[in-house]
């Protein structure tokens, strides 16, 4: 058989392949239609994809407040509590369960680590009395065999058995001094060593930093601890020390301004979720056209519903303007920072009860309702959604096979018409030529 490029044009005259792909494109027509739906309905799940992660931020800013026993005394929320020091030596961090209190006391001691020097006359002298040493670290001896007896041989045999001693050979305007220094402060790291040829001297005592509070003689007392920092001063309170000091007091207090935090956090997070679905179902008068989700019923009534939580109140409670929380006249909420602090520090459980048992809760409701794994609201769209751009691409790879198969019938009549023109071209140049072999009419009888 032909093929179409050997009959492009050569009997008919035709633009045999310009044909073809006008007539395919008019047999795509169904298939180019369906690649534009699945491009509109991507932009539909990716629409909603978004809004969903807007209200999974919500959701989980809410629970911070609804969180199991919300109301109780372990709720981090509202155990949040600041420890400050009227020293700025003195630091504190205070965490959850650590309860208000305020403590004054004197930093006595810092904690030291112990340094051990020996003096030699040089870094290549022989700096012990047989071929190892003996180093006990905090209770626990260590037997160092030497292959290099020398005072730098010395240091680097203990430096790599890692006992918890650093040795370093120091030059001195006196001579060599071989100086071994904990690696821990704190009196139970205090350490010893035996076999060095040289006497040692303890130039700093390893010891214990110390907290005293009132007089030890009066039924005061004093805390220790192995590093400048304490855990064992105030529950859930760590204290950190860098100087002796006197008469530091520490308070530890209530901490409404990070409550006031992720109060803040939860009302960015709902109007983040307002402001998403803005994006996607306002009209724009000037394009005269609306966002991929324009007049959709979920996402609208998600919107709706967020804007009544907060403007309904709570009932028996009242308005959410006693926690700072309303709505101005654009549709967005807005916080009262300083109207919520001072609520709280007026009346901690009503502000709790507003909050927790009110708008975070309804709030943490309607982001759950939308976003739950298996039957949220959004969560069914989405899947709805990208089943459908599943099925319509499983209808566009049929289409493939059904214009490949048009196309090739296609390409087949063609080529059979230019044989075809072809073969009655030659039979009309038979004819032709037949017709003028016959002889002349004009021809005489005589």
């Amino acid at each position: 058989m032909v093929s179409i490029g050997a009959v492009d044009g050569l009997i008919s005259g035709m633009n045999t392949s310009q044909v073809i792909d006008q007539l395919m494109q008019l047999e795509a027509r169904p298939q180019t239609m369906l690649k534009a739906k699945v491009s509109k309905e991507n932009l539909i799940v990716a629409a909603y994809q978004a809004v969903n992660s807007k209200m999974a931020a919500l959701k989980t800013a809410a629970e911070a407040f609804t969180a199991p026993n919300a109301l109780t005394p372990t709720n981090p929320t509202w155990q949040a509590v600041k420890a400050t020091s009227s020293a700025t030596s003195v630091t504190a961090t205070a965490t959850t369960g650590a309860s208000p209190v305020s403590l004054t006391f004197d930093v006595t001691a810092l904690a030291k680590a112990q340094v051990t020097t020996a003096s030699y006359a040089s870094a290549t002298a022989t700096a012990t009395t047989g071929s190892s040493v003996d180093l006990t670290v905090a209770g626990t001896t260590t037997t160092i065999n030497l292959t290099d007896t020398s005072v730098q041989g010395v240091a680097s045999a203990i430096n790599a058995a890692k006992t918890g001693v650093t040795a370093a050979v120091v030059t001195t305007t006196t001579g060599t001094v071989l100086q071994l220094t904990g690696d821990k402060t704190g009196a139970a790291n205090s350490f010893s060593i035996t076999g060095l040829s040289a006497a040692t001297t303890n130039i700093v005592t390893a010891s214990d930093a110390q907290i005293t509070v009132g007089d030890p003689a009066s039924g005061g007392y004093v805390v220790t601890s192995a590093t400048n920092s304490f855990t064992n001063l105030m529950n859930n309170v760590t204290v950190n020390v860098s100087k002796l000091e006197t008469g530091v007091t520490m308070t530890v207090a209530a901490d409404p301004e990070s409550i006031a935090d992720k109060m803040q956090a939860l009302v960015d997070a709902a109007n983040s979720a307002l402001a998403q679905v803005g994006t996607y179902t306002t009209y724009n008068s000037t394009a005269k056209s609306g966002g991929v989700l324009t007049g959709d019923y979920t996402v609208r009534l998600l919107r709706d519903n967020i804007l009544s939580a907060v403007s309904n109140g709570l009932a028996g409670y009242g308005s959410y303007k006693q926690v700072g929380v309303d709505l101005d006249k654009t549709g967005k909420l807005t916080f009262d920072r300083s109207a919520f602090i001072v609520a709280y520090n007026a009346n901690p459980a009503s502000v709790q009860n507003g909050v927790s048992n009110g708008v975070a809760t309804s709030l943490s409701k309607i982001a759950k309702d939308a976003t739950d794994f298996v039957s949220g609201t959004l969560t069914t769209a989405i899947q709805s959604g990208q089943d459908q751009v599943k099925d319509l691409n499983n209808r566009i790879a049929d289409w493939d096979s059904r214009l490949q198969m048009r196309q090739t019938a296609l390409k087949r009549q063609f080529a059979a018409m230019e044989a075809a023109l072809g073969q009655l071209k030659n039979q009309s140049s038979w004819l032709a030529g037949q017709i003028g072999g016959l002889p002349s009419g004009n021809s005489s009888g005589n």
